[in-house]
Order: C-alpha cells, then sequence, then structure tokens
C-alpha cells in the first residue's frame, strides 16, 4: 500500500490473519453468507499516513439460515402441562423468485380482535333490538 493514503485493516471475531487489507475511502460487499449463523465482531484498525492506529469494533448478528417461528411458548416463560406450539421454519429462497409455501407464519387471532368482534356484535345486536322495537 502507498504511504500516500490511510488504509484499514479488517479482522473477523478473533481471527489473527485479516479478512482484508484496503486503502481507504473504499467501498466493497462484505458477503455475510460464507459465515456461521449468531454473533460476530467485525475489528476495523485504521492506520493514517503518519503511522498512527485507531481501532473500531462493531457487534452483528448474522442470520443466513432458515427463520424458525415459534407460538405458544416464548423465551423464560413458565409452563406446566402439555403445551400446544406451532413451529415454523421458512428459508429467503434464493431472493429471485418468492416462494409462497411456508413463507408466512399462520397465526392465532389476537384476543384484541375477538373483543372487537364481540362489542361489534353486541353493538349491533342492541342497534336491532331497539330499531325493530319502535317499529312495531
Amino acid at each position: 500500500m502507498t504511504k500516500d493514503k490511510s488504509s484499514v485493516v479488517l479482522f473477523l471475531d478473533d481471527e489473527v490473519t485479516p479478512l482484508a487489507e484496503l486503502e481507504t475511502p473504499i467501498v466493497f460487499d462484505f458477503d455475510t453468507t460464507k459465515l456461521t449463523d449468531g454473533e460476530h465482531v467485525l475489528k476495523i484498525v485504521s492506520k493514517s499516513t503518519q503511522g498512527r492506529e485507531g481501532i473500531r469494533k462493531i457487534h452483528f448478528t448474522v442470520k443466513n439460515g432458515p427463520s424458525v417461528s415459534v407460538e405458544g411458548l416464548k423465551d423464560k416463560d413458565i409452563v406446566d402441562g402439555v403445551l400446544p406450539l406451532m413451529i415454523n421454519a421458512y428459508d429467503k429462497g434464493n431472493q429471485k423468485s418468492f416462494m409462497i409455501e411456508g413463507s408466512e407464519t399462520p397465526q392465532t387471532i389476537p384476543v384484541w380482535i375477538w373483543i372487537i368482534i364481540i362489542l361489534f356484535v353486541g353493538w349491533a345486536a342492541y342497534y336491532g333490538i331497539t330499531y325493530f322495537s319502535r317499529m312495531s
């Protein structure tokens, strides 16, 4: 590398071998598909033209694998008895075509929707009864 530009050396996790050595400014594609799913650290060591160094660590999580959705059990729940669980795993596919099968996780209807439906049916029944009682 020439001495008239600053440079950066990229390290991934605790690796001793650099991922890349680049002159700045630089734009490049960081391919995470080769990384395992989970937490990682990108360590960037910058070197100025005067020889000074700066370090920046960026923590990130890779999630390239299939997504897993679970309904009926949350993290750190206290449970007993038999639990009905709904589990779905789906992948992003090849990003060029959309896969409908398995791409959405079916979910139960939330309680607040049931409450709104019950209130609406109750109001409609009240309105219908009072309207027809006036007609008689």
